[in-house]
């Protein structure tokens, strides 16, 4: 994310590596898998990858809880110029907190079902109910990110959600 001359990660790994300079290096799961890849991305970076705030220039960007796993995780709520910009990529329940949202980027993991963790410890919300719940919540824009199996088959059956888009890596997205 780039406001101003501020450069935000969200999240991340993989082949998803800023290059510097990075203000801040944001995640909503400071027990993801994914986490050791990150932090070692983080190396040249003089940044940390954190669950905390972000406030500059007009921007504001804050974590928020959502319901996911068995431990603490969340979500960002950014604001910039009266717009709210939702960043919930897992979640199990749709978070109240997005009500309103301009731009939310949500969890794609799930098609027509959820997917529940073992033990019953959260999970993901199928796509199916995201779209139903953004709808109700007043969510202007939907974008389904962190797409998995079941979804990368319905994509590649030719479905669409209900409401809302698939995210597409390296598109710019503005409320």
């Amino acid at each position: 994310m780039t406001h101003e001359q501020y450069r935000i990660m969200l999240d991340g790994g993989g082949a998803s590596v800023p290059t510097p300079p990075l203000d801040r290096w944001l995640v909503c799961d400071a027990r993801a898998e994914l986490m050791p890849r990150i932090r070692r991305s983080c190396g040249g970076l003089d940044v940390k990858p954190m669950i905390t705030d972000f406030r500059a220039g007009g921007l504001a960007v804050e974590p928020m809880p959502v319901v996911h796993t068995s431990h603490p995780t969340f979500g960002y709520l950014m604001r910039v110029s009266g717009r709210r910009v939702v960043w919930a990529p897992e979640f199990w329940e749709f978070p109240e907190w997005a009500r309103g949202a301009g731009l939310m980027f949500a969890d794609a993991a799930g098609w027509q079902r959820p997917i529940r963790f073992a033990g019953g410890v959260g999970g993901h919300a199928a796509v199916s109910a995201t779209a139903e719940q953004a709808r109700r919540h007043g969510v202007a824009r939907l974008v389904f990110a962190h797409i998995g199996r079941p979804v990368i088959r319905a994509i590649d059956a030719g479905q669409e959600p209900p409401y809302g888009e698939w995210g597409v890596e390296g598109r710019v997205y503005r409320p």
